[in-house]
């Protein structure tokens, strides 16, 4: 069967092979950036204490809107102005995980690598996010 003849269900291109897409979980960029908020909620149990409803709960909060708004942008696919909509605020959310993480980094709660590590899965993320708004019309129904 052809991916044009497949109707409502989307799919993706994956080394030669048609894989469906049944849930915004099953999407690269989404799985890459749930693994990244939880690397950071990992990291960030051991900021002190006082950092507790500041930066703890901002880089928390940033990392983990990456993935609410794919999923938004996910189930408002039907319209294509709305899901690149909500792609670009999961690339701003992208944006400032790295701030917040760049501000753990000069307060010496991270150390250069995991800054390093974090910041660069953030970029790869936000490379997919653009990927996707240039490509938006191969995801929206």
């Amino acid at each position: 069967m052809r991916a044009a003849q497949l109707g409502r269900e989307s799919y993706k291109v994956q080394k030669a092979t048609l894989t469906k897409i049944a849930s915004v979980r099953d999407l690269e960029v989404y799985q890459k950036a749930f693994q990244a908020a939880m690397e950071i909620f990992e990291v960030s149990k051991k900021f002190p204490a006082d950092e507790k409803y500041s930066l703890t709960d901002q880089v928390r909060r940033s990392s983990r809107s990456v993935c609410s708004n794919l999923a938004e942008a996910w189930r408002k696919r039907r319209y294509e102005a709305v899901f690149i909509n909500k792609l670009s605020d999961a690339g701003q959310e992208a944006g400032e995980t790295q701030t917040w993480l760049e501000f753990a980094l000069s307060c010496k709660y991270i150390d250069e690598q995991r800054f390093t590590k974090l910041y660069e899965k953030y970029e790869h993320i936000f490379a997919m996010l653009i990927n996707m708004e240039r490509k938006a019309q191969s995801f929206c129904k």
